[in-house]
């Protein structure tokens, strides 16, 4: 078992990640910090594994923290922002997390952490397990707000220039992620890259033909690279 902590000054960052850990059965939650020096003194009092650490802070970053640690625990960091991932790697973190958090790249990361601290024991129950074929949700990041996005809704999601448009039910979601943080929010079991720009929902494919999926009344395009790997995960789910 990990003992963690979340520090975090968003309340909504420490309760996704709250929920998160609430479903991994190798995790145990001992506190969740808004302050980080608060957190500073309890670790002066308990002794924990695993850290899930925001970088942007008041009165002491994320960085600052981990030079004070000094490698006492492991640590994951959760950040809005890549641009700190080096600055993460040099401290020699487990994993670098971008918000939103999805709960299955939150799962492998937690995994990487158990693997370290126990790499003798037996790997934790696979992901894919915690993934129904239908239900969940991912948060994306929509310009200054947050948006909770049902799995069920999405149709496809095409990755443009500068911004990826996630196309659901209802609407065109943009948001600035590229398309390789999406991929990895996603549950592997029911989306699957099949293109440089496109991801799509296994669900939602109406025919497939002539290398192209139709879904939604849009062909898409079933990339070279891809095409193989497409398929032989299709002859998986006959399975």
């Amino acid at each position: 078992m990990l003992k963690c902590l979340v520090i975090d000054d968003e309340p909504l960052a420490i309760k996704l990640l709250e929920g998160h850990i609430n479903k991994v059965s190798f995790i145990e939650l001992q506190a969740s910090f808004s302050d980080p020096l608060k957190a500073l003194a309890a670790l002066n009092d308990t002794t924990v594994d695993l850290i899930f650490l925001d970088i942007q802070m008041p009165q002491l970053n994320g960085i600052q923290f981990m030079q004070v640690l000094q490698n006492k625990a492991q640590v994951i960091i959760t950040s809005a922002y890549q641009e700190y991932a080096i600055d993460g790697f040099d401290y020699n973190v487990t994993d670098y997390l971008l918000k939103p958090l999805s709960f299955e790249r939150f799962y492998k990361a937690a995994e990487k952490a158990y693997r370290i601290k126990f790499p003798l024991m037996e790997k934790p129950k696979p992901l894919i397990d915690f993934y129904p074929a239908t239900g969940g949700y991912v948060f994306i990041k929509v310009e200054t707000k947050i948006v909770r996005v049902e799995l069920d809704d999405i149709y496809y999601i095409e990755g443009l220039k500068n911004y990826v448009s996630i196309y659901t039910k209802q609407q065109r979601i943009v948001t600035l992620q590229v398309l390789r943080q999406l991929e990895e929010m996603l549950p592997a079991n029911r989306f699957v890259r099949i293109h440089k720009s496109y991801i799509i929902a296994l669900d939602k494919i109406v025919t497939i033909e002539k290398q192209q999926a139709l879904i939604k009344e849009k062909l898409i395009p079933i990339g070279n690279t891809y095409v193989e790997k497409f398929y032989e995960m299709l002859e998986g789910l006959k399975k």
